[in-house]
């Protein structure tokens, strides 16, 4: 699904959600998945939650599980930016 960016200045392009998952897409193609085991299940909740409202997700991200994703991947027709 589209992030909504209401700040109009996120990393964030798009997200999927899961029961007890979240994909993150940023601007620059990449994709991450963060799970309640990777990132813990309050993190992910309140990913889930930031992500649907198109608010604070990236800062999020930077300042609290940056790292801690289970998988990172880019999708096959993105090129390396």
């Amino acid at each position: 699904m589209r992030y909504r960016d209401e700040s109009g200045i996120s990393g964030v392009m798009a997200y999927e959600i899961g029961d007890g998952w979240i994909d993150v897409t940023f601007t620059d193609g990449w994709t991450y998945r963060y799970t309640d085991a990777s990132a813990g299940a309050l993190s992910v909740r309140e990913m889930q939650a930031l992500a649907r409202v198109g608010r604070g997700l990236n800062t999020f991200i930077s300042q609290h599980v940056r790292h801690r994703y289970t998988d990172k991947r880019r999708a096959p027709n993105e090129k390396a930016r």
